[in-house]
């Protein structure tokens, strides 16, 4: 997409920069991790520039204009009023879930997650010592939807639910109607649900997002690092009305040291928030015509591969269960053969074995590169299955 203003279409050269999704590993395409191949926001990049000039880097509080930006994005683009006294300041989404599982719960307690979801979301609680509880989503006709009589019995043995709106890796914003019956169920069984909306952002153009409600018993976890590129600053708010539970958030990500300021994190997420909606606004349409490609390009050329509709995210799920190789497999001959790196659908849970998740956000030749490399891995495996 052309754009005169932004610049979604230049190739940029990552390697060499510690880049995590082009310098760990050595693919010639990486499309697994979640983070963007576009120029940040301009009005982003000036803010840290800017910041840079001053010479001295020392530590750093969180300044008030960081949660107005907060305040402000949500009330005009979501209708949500926040006040400062119900935010408090992490370095991330998952150190900060990480803290509340230590706060909120015991050793050996099961906790209750939707999968196929984020990976980390099993090895946060893992390596807590704590237990994963699934609420295994109901996959019918190329859509999911939540088991709702189950999550109700999985309720009633834990203390905490981890929620993912919109769900990674699915790309589905839950309804109004969804988001109600869970707070519902939470409240009927006293549990205390963590909401994680690190996505909310990037729904499709014209899309509405549902965000999770402020009530007394969830905590939210928001950032703008997917949304505008920025998670190499480390910068996210946890925000309840809740008092009690803040303050034992609060009190425990002090403990696990994950409530201290990146020097250039503030100028970021105030630029984000205050300065670049238009070019999230761009990107989004640019994301819907990525979408447009795959879609387009599965139906003609690789039809074996279904691409699950999607209202959000930058991640495709995509149905390999016609192929007949599991993910694990079927990722790594896709690495070896292709060079192309795609997250297995068994990180996810069992249940997403049959699945691949691919990262479009990308200038169109990267992405048109991805997908010739997908079909020309799927011809090869074909010929070696024959054989």
């Amino acid at each position: 997409m052309k754009n005169t203003e932004y610049d979604f279409e230049s190739v940029i050269d990552r390697h060499n920069t510690n880049s995590v999704k082009w310098d760990l590993f050595d693919d010639d395409v990486p499309m697994w991790v979640a983070d963007m191949d576009f120029k940040v926001a301009p009005q982003i990049q000036k803010a840290i520039q800017k910041r840079a000039n001053h010479p001295v880097y020392g530590y750093t509080i969180v300044p008030d204009e960081l949660f107005e930006a907060y305040i402000n994005w949500w009330d005009s683009n979501y209708g949500l009023e926040m006040s400062r006294e119900d935010m408090a300041y992490s370095i991330g989404v998952m150190p900060s879930i990480s803290s509340m599982i230590r706060c909120l719960s015991d050793e050996n307690d099961e906790i209750v997650i939707q999968s196929p979801v984020y990976h980390v979301f099993y090895y946060v609680i893992e390596d807590n010592n704590r237990k994963v509880l699934e609420n295994e989503l109901i996959y019918e006709n190329g859509k999911y939807r939540i088991d709702f009589d189950d999550l109700d019995e999985k309720l009633s043995k834990v203390k905490l639910m981890i929620l993912c709106n919109p769900h990674n890796p699915i790309g589905k914003i839950w309804s109004e109607e969804d988001l109600s019956k869970i707070s519902e169920l939470c409240k009927k069984h006293d549990v205390i649900l963590i909401s994680d909306e690190i996505h909310c952002d990037l729904t499709d153009p014209g899309v509405k997002y549902n965000p999770f409600e402020a009530d007394d018993n969830v905590i939210r976890c928001l950032s703008p690092s997917k949304s505008f590129n920025i998670a190499g600053f480390q910068s996210s708010i946890v925000h309840t009305t809740n008092n009690e539970l803040l303050e034992k958030v609060k009190t425990q990500m002090h403990i696990d040291n994950s409530d201290s300021c990146n020097v250039f994190a503030t100028a970021a997420v105030i630029a984000a928030y205050n300065e670049s909606g238009e070019w999230l606004d761009a990107l989004k349409e640019v994301l819907y015509k990525n979408k447009q490609t795959v879609k387009e390009f599965l139906a003609e050329e690789l039809p074996v591969i279904k691409m699950l509709e999607c209202d959000a995210t930058y991640l495709l799920w995509l149905d390999c269960s016609a192929i007949g190789f599991k993910s694990k497999i079927l990722s790594e001959f896709l690495r070896s053969n292709q060079g192309l790196f795609l997250s297995a659908g068994i990180d996810f849970g069992e249940c997403g074995d049959n699945f691949l998740r691919m990262n479009i956000a990308c200038p169109e030749e990267l992405l048109i590169d991805g997908l010739r490399r997908l079909k020309g891995g799927i011809i090869s495996l074909n010929n070696i299955k024959q054989f």
